[in-house]
C-alpha cells in the first residue's frame, strides 16, 4: 500500500528530472556553437564565382558583321568553242599564267573544214543558178519568182559559208586578257557542245575580291566605299583592310542572301579560293524600313541565354550596386551570327552574364572578371 508521503516525493522528483535534462541539452547546444575558448564559431563564408558579363546592345544599331566568304578575281571568264566537236589540244595548266591573245586551246577542225567546203560548193551551185535564171529573164523565157527564188537561196548560200567561217575561227581558243587558268574541267579528246565551258580564265588588272552572302536584315545596312576588315587564315591572322565595292541588287533564288564584294589591295600571296573572314559595321536602318518599336529591341550574345524553348530563354542579369546576379525570362526573337535579339524582358544598357550560367544561382554574388 502506497502512503501519501510516498505520493508526495514521486511527484517532486519528476519535475526535478526534467529540469536536469533540459539544462544538458542546453550545454550540448552551447558546446557545438562555441569553440574551445568559448568565442561563437563564424559562419561559413558565401561562394563568390568569377563571371563574364556583357552589355546589352541595341538590336538595330551599329553592330558589327562578321561573315566568311571567298576570293575571287573580280572577273573570270569561262571560255568555250562555238561549235559541237572534239577537243583536239588543251596547251594550258590549271594556275598557269597566261598573257593576252594566247592559244589555250584547239577543236579538231575536220568536221568543221567539212561544213565549210560543203558552204562553199553551195554557194559557187547558188550563184550559178542565179546567173543562168536571170540571163533567162532578161530575155523572157522564165518569170520573176524564178529569179527571186535563185536570189533568196544565193543569199543563204553565203550566209551558211560566214557562219561556218565564223565557227571554224572559233574552234581555237584564245586568252581575252593576261591573267590565270582558274579551272580546266575538260581534257582533250572529249566531245564539247556549243558553249561548253572549256576553261575558265581569271583576269589579272581586274583585282581581287572577296565574296560575302549576306542576308536581306543586313545589306541594307551597308553602303558603297565603306571600309571592313578582312582576316586570311591561309596567310596569317594580320588583318586586311578592304572597301565594300559592290553590293547585289538581286537575292539569290536559292539561299535568299545577297552577293557582297569587298574590294582586297593587290598582293602577291592572294589567290581565287582562299577562305576568309570579314568585320564590317553595320549603321542604324534606313528611315521607314524600322520602326519606334523594332529600334527597341535589344540583342545579346548566344552565349547568355539558357534552357531556350520555343520563343523564350532565361538570362542572368548583373546588378552592379549588390554584386548580385537575378534570373529573368526573356523573349528569343531572330539568331544572327554573332546575336540573338530579344524581344522583350531585357533594357537596352543592361549587363548579363555570358560565362558558366549552368554554376549560378538567383541571388547568387559574383565577381566580374577582368
Amino acid at each position: 500500500m502506497i502512503n501519501r508521503r510516498g505520493i508526495h516525493d514521486i511527484g517532486w522528483a519528476a519535475p526535478l528530472q526534467r529540469r536536469r535534462a533540459v539544462l544538458w541539452l542546453a550545454a550540448g547546444l552551447c558546446l557545438a556553437a562555441c569553440s574551445d575558448d568559448g568565442v561563437p564559431a563564424p559562419a561559413p563564408a558565401e561562394a563568390v564565382l568569377p563571371v563574364s558579363l556583357a552589355t546589352v546592345a541595341p538590336a538595330f544599331g551599329a553592330n558589327e558583321l562578321r561573315i566568311s566568304g571567298t576570293v575571287r578575281l573580280k572577273r573570270e571568264t569561262a571560255l568555250g568553242f562555238n561549235a559541237p566537236g572534239r577537243i583536239a589540244a588543251i596547251t594550258v595548266l590549271e594556275g598557269e599564267q597566261v598573257r593576252q591573245g594566247q592559244v589555250l586551246a584547239r577543236l579538231d577542225l575536220t568536221s568543221l573544214d567539212a561544213s565549210t567546203s560543203t558552204a562553199q560548193a553551195e554557194l559557187v551551185r547558188a550563184q550559178a543558178d542565179h546567173a543562168r535564171l536571170q540571163g533567162l529573164f532578161d530575155k523572157g523565157w522564165v518569170t520573176a519568182p524564178r529569179v527571186e527564188t535563185a536570189r533568196a537561196s544565193l543569199d543563204s548560200a553565203r550566209a551558211r559559208l560566214r557562219q561556218t567561217r565564223f565557227d571554224e575561227g572559233l574552234g581555237v581558243i584564245r586568252a581575252p586578257s593576261s591573267g590565270t587558268v582558274l579551272r580546266r574541267p575538260l581534257e582533250p579528246g572529249q566531245i564539247v557542245q556549243p558553249g561548253q565551258t572549256v576553261l575558265v580564265v581569271g583576269e589579272a588588272s581586274s583585282g581581287m575580291v572577296l565574296r560575302l552572302p549576306v542576308a536581306d536584315g543586313d545589306v541594307a545596312r551597308l553602303r558603297l566605299g565603306q571600309p571592313a576588315t578582312v582576316v586570311l587564315p591561309a596567310l596569317g591572322d594580320a588583318p586586311i583592310i578592304a572597301t565594300v565595292s559592290e553590293i547585289g541588287a538581286r537575292g539569290d533564288d536559292a539561299t535568299g542572301t545577297f552577293r557582297v564584294e569587298l574590294s582586297l589591295p593587290a598582293s602577291a600571296n592572294l589567290r581565287s579560293g582562299l577562305i576568309g573572314e570579314a568585320r564590317l559595321m553595320l549603321s542604324a536602318p534606313p528611315q521607314g524600313v524600322a520602326g519606334s518599336a523594332e529600334r527597341d529591341l535589344a540583342s545579346v550574345p548566344a552565349t547568355a541565354l539558357f534552357s531556350v524553348r520555343a520563343d523564350e530563354g532565361f538570362v542572368y542579369v548583373h546588378d552592379a550596386a549588390t554584386g548580385r546576379v537575378r534570373l529573368r525570362q526573356v523573349a528569343v526573337g531572330a539568331v544572327r551570327d554573332n546575336a540573338v535579339i530579344i524581344t522583350g524582358g531585357l533594357k537596352q544598357g543592361e549587363h548579363v552574364v555570358t560565362s558558366g550560367p549552368d554554376r549560378l544561382r538567383d541571388g547568387m554574388r559574383v565577381k566580374v572578371a577582368a
